[in-house]
């Protein structure tokens, strides 16, 4: 039986989305190395939530954050219990869910070309950017297929006139509200789109085809957002956060062009030439993208730069009302916004994850490039068209391979990847768990974060008690009991050996991970 060029498509698609899933879950215990303390927060709050039965909107700790997906982690743990896995499985979901946002929103922008919708939703399926991030506990990582199938249903809405999709959008729009505090720039994001369809259809057309919709669309954004919106009401509070400390704005002593001119710089060229110096987010140096993908991302950017003016100076001197500038134009102001929460700010840049909104609309840059070289050489000739596929298809899975050797080989067997997820804290909260049950207290002693990835992993031991290194005072020493430091601190060591006779230990694991446990003299602990 010979497939169709349709089922082929789908078959496609449907081992993109596998392979996404795939490259997300696999050996997601044991890479990142550990936990590191924002995302441990996650943990710890969706913890609470589940024990009291109580699901915040909003939980206001470490600068205030978004519940939806924090909720989302804490009714894993209710049905699935506690662990990785259950702990990773909202981002891996996320992660895999944006693959097949990308790919619809492709579809729905560009309908004559199917085949750039794969190649979209293939680059982000194997990106180590994208990927990257889908492991890693974050919000961030809702707020992305949110924002792509957002769009697709309201491209679709514009295109169908169908009420339903119209409310689809909604009800997505107001749910994005939920989900990281990047996402506030969307309704400009929204107006700039309605500005490109009144540009191309003309004001008064575009109202009286689209009014009914547009309400619906309003009233079902609405009603999603209304729970954090009297959240904001009742404690305004919550809509500050960091974000005034590390702003451009908040910079007194440069002229705020010459901020701004090396903030937006740093930011581009982390794509292709310098990327984010955070192992958490990336392999430092290396840029985000692979290189091949890079230069397509480029290629892209500038072919819809040019689309964009040229469609835009017909419409106005020809009146061509042609679909590709609103397309195009939308693009470029999506990843012109996204990428502002990063160059409006001054801290740790190039930042990855703060410009985590382009994810989408970057990789459908280069997979429109990609295209229109395939299309411009099949005009040409049939050797042409056939030599360049046959080289776009081994850049792509070479690409593929590159991003995902260096993720799961390279970066995840760096010891400043251990370093920088903390990984000695997850080693002790394993450590921890494996001890005997019995009576004798157990103490971890660390600071506030420091404790949050322990708490997570222990939190059904018994006798296990948290405490911050200002009260170790307040430890009975008299009694038999175990305490275990994220590191060697001497005054605490100081004043435990002058209170009891006691046993230190230095526990060490691979990737330079250790942690100090000390025992009284007379306890027995394997």
């Amino acid at each position: 039986m010979i497939l169709k060029q349709k089922q082929i498509h789908y078959i496609l698609l449907a081992a993109i989305i596998a392979l996404a899933f795939f490259v997300r879950i696999y050996n997601i215990d044991s890479v990142p190395s550990g936990i590191y303390p924002d995302e441990a927060n996650n943990g710890t709050n969706a913890l609470d939530a589940q024990k009291e039965g109580v699901y915040p909107w909003f939980y206001p700790d470490n600068n205030g954050r978004e519940g939806l997906f924090i909720n989302f982690i804490a009714l894993l743990f209710k049905f699935f219990g506690v662990s990785i896995f259950t702990f990773k499985l909202p981002a891996i979901i996320m992660g895999s869910l944006t693959v097949l946002g990308v790919y619809l929103l492709s579809r729905e922008l560009f309908i004559s070309r199917p085949q750039l919708a794969l190649i979209a939703a293939y680059l982000t399926a194997v990106s180590y950017w994208a990927v990257n991030f889908s492991r890693i506990c974050f919000r961030a990582n809702m707020m992305v297929p949110i924002l792509a199938f957002l769009f697709y249903f309201l491209f679709k809405a514009v295109r169908t006139n169908k009420l339903v999709y119209f409310a689809v959008a909604g009800a997505i729009c107001g749910l994005g509200f939920h989900t990281y505090i990047a996402y506030r720039l969307t309704p400009v994001l929204i107006i700039v789109l309605f500005l490109l369809f009144v540009i191309q259809q003309g004001f008064l057309p575009f109202l009286k085809k689209y009014w009914r919709g547009m309400i619906l669309f309003i009233l079902f954004a609405l009603l999603a957002f209304a729970p954090m919106g009297y959240t904001y009401y009742t404690h305004p509070e919550y809509l500050s956060s960091r974000t005034g400390d590390v702003s451009v704005f908040a910079v007194d002593d440069v002229p705020l062009t010459e901020t701004l001119l090396h903030t937006t710089t740093l930011s581009l060229l982390k794509y292709n030439i310098a990327g984010d110096n955070n192992w958490r987010h990336n392999f430092p140096p290396y840029p985000l993208l692979e290189p091949s993908v890079g230069v397509m991302f480029l290629g892209g950017i500038l072919t819809s730069c040019g689309l964009f003016f040229l469609y835009l100076f017909r419409r106005y001197h020809t009146n061509i009302r042609n679909r590709t500038f609103v397309v195009h134009g939308f693009l470029l102001a999506w990843f012109v916004g996204f990428l502002a929460p990063e160059f409006l700010t001054t801290e740790g840049l190039p930042h990855a994850l703060r410009s985590i909104g382009t994810i989408p609309v970057v990789f459908i840059f280069a997979a429109f490039f990609i295209t229109v070289l395939l299309e411009r050489a099949h005009k040409h000739s049939r050797i042409l068209f056939v030599t360049t596929s046959c080289i776009t298809v081994t850049l792509l899975i070479y690409s593929g391979f590159f991003d995902m050797i260096k993720y799961h080989i390279f970066w995840a067997t760096r010891v400043e990847q251990a370093h920088a997820f903390n990984k000695n804290l997850t080693d002790m909260g394993y450590f921890i768990n494996a001890l005997p049950q019995n009576d004798t207290p157990i103490y971890v002693v660390a600071g506030h974060m420091e404790l949050l990835p322990v708490t997570m992993l222990t939190t059904n031991r018994p006798n296990i008690r948290y405490i911050y290194e200002e009260d170790i005072k307040k430890i009975d020493l008299t009694q038999p009991f175990i305490i275990f430091l994220p590191s060697e601190k001497d005054a605490m060591i100081d004043h435990i050996m002058t209170q009891s006779d006691i046993m230190i230990e230095k526990i060490t694991y691979p990737l330079d991970s250790s942690f100090i446990m000390i025992t009284s003299i007379n306890q027995q602990i394997l």
